[in-house]
């Protein structure tokens, strides 16, 4: 089977056919990244009808076009950009580099390396990803207003407005205000304007968070069983992670969301310090679920907590440590959502045929 190397860039993608056996170069190939190119691309593929795809950073510049690959029933890999740069590096020519190189040494590593990973078409993950995302950038939003909201409360009203200021309070706090300038005429105006902004955020974070539920639901996931995660936080758990069974162990997962210590050993001396590393989204989510946890007295992940903290542990270091077991029961809650909806499909499709 030959493997087609991509370097995708914003304009155009450079496609590099490599023979596993021998690692030779058979033909590279420039394209414009369109639907025009995307065609040409793949009438000069079929040269080679048994073939699969290995595509740099699927996840972005070539995310559309892994899509679409996948869409013609292709097998089409996702390599990560540090696993070429290291190929190139390894190989003859030095620090050399051009688009050709790039994608052949992606399909090397796709190859030899393994460390591709196979590309999943977009489903209802990418749905809470997107979701979760667009919260964030609503809630920066918001909180950017209030905070400018503040300010202006604070020029108009003697020690300014209470900290946990809504849109409601600030009305409130308006209605009994008279401006006796024009500046603070001014203040006014741009206060009611804030304040209707921070109203509509408010109304698409409610919708935000029903949409989320509702993609929940057609999901089928059991992480809202949890004490202290709901809509919000399984979607950013879900969204962040993708494919659960792309990590091989629950240690792994731990690595990659950055709740597993580090470990520093050297001769006799082992020590583990805390993990700056890994996504770190993920790991807000897992520390958010353990503080819940708690502070519930009768929450299982409390009592862990208390468990660690007779063994003479810390209160910091029993948290870590919930947060690591918390991390692993999430990981298992997913691989095993994700067996269940495959038996499913697969007896859907059994039942249709």
């Amino acid at each position: 089977m030959i493997v087609i190397g991509i370097d995708p860039h914003k304009s155009s993608h450079t496609a590099t056919a490599v023979d596993p056996a021998t690692n030779t170069d058979l033909g590279s190939i420039r394209i414009d990244a369109t639907r025009t190119g995307y065609k040409t691309l793949i009438d000069w593929a079929k040269t080679w009808p048994t073939r699969k795809w290995a595509v740099e950073n699927a996840e972005g510049l070539g995310h559309h076009l892994a899509q679409w690959l996948l869409v013609l029933g292709e097998l089409v890999l996702d390599v990560p950009t540090t696993s070429t740069a290291r190929i190139r590096q390894l190989s003859r020519g030095g620090r050399r580099k051009n688009d050709r190189i790039d994608a052949a040494a992606a399909a090397c590593v796709a190859v030899l390396q393994g460390d591709a990973r196979p590309v999943d078409p977009e489903g209802p993950t990418d749905i809470l990803a997107l979701l979760d995302e667009h919260r964030t950038n609503m809630s920066n939003s918001r909180t950017r207003l209030v905070n400018q909201l503040h300010a202006l409360l604070r020029q108009l009203f003697a020690g300014g407005a209470p900290t946990s200021l809504t849109a409601a309070s600030a009305t409130t706090l308006l209605r009994g205000f008279r401006a006796r300038s024009g500046v603070d005429r001014t203040r006014v105006g741009l206060c009611r304007d804030l304040i209707a902004d921070i109203r509509r955020l408010d109304d698409q974070l409610a919708a935000n968070e029903k949409q989320m539920a509702h993609t929940l639901d057609e999901h089928g996931t059991r992480l809202r069983e949890v004490d202290g995660i709901g809509a919000v936080t399984a979607a950013r758990l879900i969204g962040r992670t993708g494919r659960a069974s792309r990590f091989p162990t629950a240690a792994a997962y731990a690595n990659y969301n950055g709740s597993a210590p580090v470990q520093i050993a050297s001769a006799d001396t082992d020590r583990h310090r805390l993990s700056r590393y890994g996504d770190r989204q993920l790991n807000s989510a897992l520390h958010t679920v353990a503080m819940v946890q708690t502070r519930m007295p009768a929450s299982a992940g409390r009592t862990y907590y208390d468990k660690k903290i007779d063994e003479g542990k810390p209160p910091a270091a029993a948290r870590r440590a919930l947060k690591r077991h918390l991390s692993d029961h999430v990981w298992r809650i997913m691989l095993a959502d994700e067996k269940r909806r495959y038996r499913r499909n697969e007896a859907d499709t059994a039942s249709a045929a």
